[in-house]
């Protein structure tokens, strides 16, 4: 795997709403700027070998970074893969939606639900929102969220941006009612 660069945002909302927020509201995002490692092969049938050289790594090098970026126990989190103009979207999507790559972030942050993801094929410093999720209970509103990420140079049109969100809390000044059946 070729990594061009990570980066790594935290975000505290202090205020939402007119009031304070206490504690402040903490995301976290860590992301790596990859070659696509199908890029120059033209149409791969099977992704297996991308796959096998590269999923489990990039999940084992940015799990801990976005736990320990967050600094508090994760409560909310999600995953993006945004590939650049010469890759197939279905590039990135291999790369997330595989247990090597996900149990990574789902071992670290001691969570149990699937990790909700965006994916897209865009140009360098498109934006990307990727959604959250609470991590052991995807029915739990207040954990509904979407975060918006930029990286101003990448993709390049030969890389794939693959990230990680957590979240120490749910939405800030949440108030919605709990799901039930009868909602």
């Amino acid at each position: 795997m070729n990594i061009r660069k990570i980066i790594t945002i935290v975000e505290e909302v202090v205020a939402e709403g007119g009031r304070p927020v206490e504690p402040a509201a903490r995301i976290a995002v860590v992301a790596a700027v990859i070659d696509n490692p199908w890029h120059g092969h033209g149409f791969v049938d099977d992704l297996s070998d991308g796959i096998e050289r590269t999923a489990s790594e990039l999940g084992a090098l940015l799990a801990p970074r976005v736990v320990e970026a967050l600094g508090s126990p994760v409560e909310a989190y999600g995953k993006a893969a945004i590939v650049g103009t010469d890759g197939e979207i279905e590039h990135g999507s291999a790369l997330i939606h595989t247990l090597k790559f996900g149990d990574h972030f789902r071992t670290a942050a001691r969570a149990t639900t699937l990790l909700p993801a965006v994916e897209k094929r865009a140009v360098a410093g498109a934006v990307f929102d990727v959604p959250l999720k609470h991590i052991t209970d995807a029915t739990i509103r207040s954990h509904h969220q979407s975060v918006e990420v930029r990286i101003p140079d990448a993709p390049h049109p030969h890389e794939i941006v693959v990230g990680l969100v957590a979240a120490a809390q749910g939405r800030p000044q949440q108030r919605l009612a709990p799901l039930s059946t009868e909602q």
